[in-house]
């Protein structure tokens, strides 16, 4: 269900259009460099995924194998949290993302994101429960990804809260079904928004079922790994994966198809085209594109008060180039896009902005380390 309408001209020009072989956005990269000192908070941490940071100063870290940990203020690694489910291990599948209610003061609420069910039926699945000192009790699942698919790979995962309390979270195509990305009845490949219950807002673009999935907010995505609102502007943006080449960096509106896998700026892995298409009318323009891939991983706006000269950039993770881009945007453009952490030289996972305005680092591998980057 792609909407796209192209003369024989232009999908000829398409076709023989070469794949670009960068950064087509990136413009100055003259940055001026702040002072900073990288600290290790945890290590020996089996593949962290996602952190959140509780009111005392503790942290919760999610882990791909399943288990959640309480990490004192003082770099502690607690036994993993009691309570949770079982998740499904296998290739891109287990734990991915952890947050806490907006009203985590009052009701001790968490929220985890999943690789949900067996090697035939998995899927993406959120689930929250009351947070104890070593436990997440009265889990109540509220999302589940439809339909299932027998895939280990493309779950997405990633959950941000909006300002009005409604819950976001991305979704991956499964790769093999990539072309439910364009199905808006299909859960695969989109945004979701829901209501912290899991029910449908009423202002969701397709709230009535008749055009869509009611709880889908956009699609054509691919592997979405990112997922942030900017608190200041009132803008979501994400950041997805395309095959080989054509990671993108999107501004998220609802009811926008982003193109996958009708347009894309990569290829398959094959060398083969996924789509003759890197741009169509209809189809949402990303504000960059990374060509070769970077894998992003991770996504966070600089808020705080500890580093002035960041605040609004945005920070992106690279699995691949093992590294963080240091992105600034103005008035919707992409002005600048700098390297930056390179001496960390691990894949890394997830980025986040601690509530002391530090930056935190998630590496990813099965010693991996939660960083604390500070001013120095």
């Amino acid at each position: 269900m792609c909407n796209i309408q192209l003369t024989g001209v232009m999908i000829l020009v398409m076709i023989f259009a070469p794949i670009d072989a960068v950064n087509a956005a990136t413009a100055s990269s003259d940055q001026p460099p702040v002072a900073y000192k990288i600290e290790t908070v945890a290590e020996g941490l089996d593949y962290p995924w996602s952190i959140a940071f509780l009111p005392n100063g503790d942290y919760l870290v999610a882990l791909r194998v399943g288990e959640v940990h309480r990490i004192s203020a003082a770099g502690a690694v607690g036994e993993p949290l009691s309570g949770l489910p079982n998740t499904y291990v296998a290739g891109q599948g287990g734990y991915f993302d952890i947050v806490l209610d907006p009203d985590f003061a009052s009701n001790q609420t968490v929220y985890l994101s999943f690789a949900h069910g067996t090697a035939a039926e998995n899927g993406t699945r959120i689930i929250k429960g009351t947070l104890s000192d070593t436990a997440i009790e009265d889990i109540q699942t509220i999302f589940t990804v439809s339909p299932l698919k027998d895939t280990a790979v493309h779950y997405g995962g990633k959950i941000i809260f909006l300002a009005d309390g409604t819950l976001m979270m991305t979704t991956g195509d499964g790769f093999e079904y990539r072309e439910a990305a364009q199905d808006r009845f299909s859960l695969l490949g989109k945004i979701i928004r829901i209501n912290k219950d899991g029910s449908v807002p009423d202002d969701n673009p397709y709230a009535d079922g008749s055009q869509g999935d009611p709880k889908v907010w956009s699609y054509g995505h691919r592997s979405p790994q990112g997922l942030v609102l900017d608190d200041a502007t009132g803008i979501v943006y994400m950041h997805e994966h395309g095959a080989q080449g054509g990671d993108e960096l999107n501004a998220v509106l609802p009811a926008r198809n982003y193109g996958w896998p009708a347009v894309t700026k990569g290829i398959n892995y094959s060398g083969a085209y996924v789509s003759p298409l890197k741009s169509a009318p209809g189809i949402e323009e990303p504000l960059t594109y990374w060509v070769p891939s970077i894998a992003p991983s991770g996504l966070a706006i600089y808020d705080g008060a500890a580093f002035p000269e960041w605040q609004g950039d945005i920070f992106v993770g690279a699995l691949v180039d093992q590294e963080l881009r240091h992105i600034k945007i103005d008035s919707g453009r992409v002005t600048s896009e700098v390297p930056i952490f390179t001496e960390i030289a691990a894949r890394i996972r997830d980025i986040r902005v601690g509530p002391d305005g530090f930056l935190y680092i998630l590496t990813d591998s099965d010693s991996g380390k939660v960083l604390r980057v500070v001013p120095d």
